[in-house]
């Protein structure tokens, strides 16, 4: 092949590669646009009714966004995809009920923490469990890629007992339906389930204490300041508050009322 019939060759293909990069790079230059990722499987904080994606976390980062002038796009995707996903800037920042870990520290950066929670046990009433001691030799709920899954790992629990599911409502399925003797999982989802399902109760002491940012790809430098700015100014003129109120019945346990920064509150894996 000739220079000249290479360069006609190639010449398209380059101009075919410019669209696919531009998007990113508008929105790294400033832009006031941000794509933010939701697993809705994780309710009361994301879920998705009729179509549509609703949750704490989901008007948590609209009202941010709407205090320091951006725009938001909410991107639907399974909790497993949504560090990678940062990552490679395909994400800008990420709401999913996300822990502040060391380990995910290295690889996104988090926002001030918003809310304080913690792994509990759940199983259907008149079970014989009663702490987390209890669960040896039980089969064991939870969600894949999670705090929960890291805890049964680390505390030397049979991983050959758990089942682990893409989603958490797949999870008390299993509870509910007897494929499970227990789920394993954030409290306040446990304890949404609870509210809503009234064969089912939770059982021993919180068995963490671990804090949820929002999570924030690093090919985004300066949106941590906007995002951290939003988060104190809707904390100040009420709306943090009133979506507690809307989620969570006026339950504030789970509220984080100073500044807490993620080094501070990260957990390790």
């Amino acid at each position: 092949m000739n220079r000249k019939s290479f360069i006609m060759l190639l010449t398209p293909l380059l101009f075919g590669l410019v669209p696919a990069a531009v998007p990113h790079a508008a929105r790294a230059a400033g832009s006031t646009s941000i794509v933010v990722g939701a697993d809705t499987t994780f309710p009361p904080f994301e879920t998705e009714v009729d179509g549509k994606v609703t949750g704490f976390d989901i008007d948590m980062i609209k009202a941010i966004a709407k205090a320091e002038g951006l725009t938001v796009t909410i991107k639907t995707l399974p909790f497993d995809g949504i560090i990678p996903s940062l990552q490679t800037g395909a994400l800008d920042a990420a709401v999913a009920g996300i822990t502040i870990k060391s380990s995910r520290l290295q690889n996104v950066d988090f926002s001030d923490a918003y809310y304080k929670s913690g792994l509990s046990i759940l199983v259907k009433k008149g079970s014989d469990i009663k702490d987390f001691a209890d669960l040896k030799g039980h089969v064991v709920a939870t969600k894949t890629a999670t705090s929960s899954a890291d805890y049964l790992q680390q505390h030397g629990f049979d991983m050959n007992h758990v089942k682990q599911f893409q989603d958490i409502d797949s999870a008390y399925e299993a509870l509910e339906t007897g494929g499970a003797d227990a789920v394993l999982f954030d409290n306040p989802v446990n304890v949404n389930f609870k509210t809503l399902h009234p064969n089912v109760k939770t059982v021993g002491p919180l068995l963490t204490g671990e804090y949820y940012g929002i999570a924030i790809s690093k090919k985004r430098p300066g949106l941590v300041a906007k995002i951290n700015a939003g988060l104190a100014a809707i904390k100040k003129n009420g709306v943090y508050h009133q979506l507690f109120v809307k989620y969570f019945g006026g339950d504030t346990s789970g509220a984080v009322n100073g500044v807490l920064k993620p080094a501070t509150v990260a957990v390790s894996d």
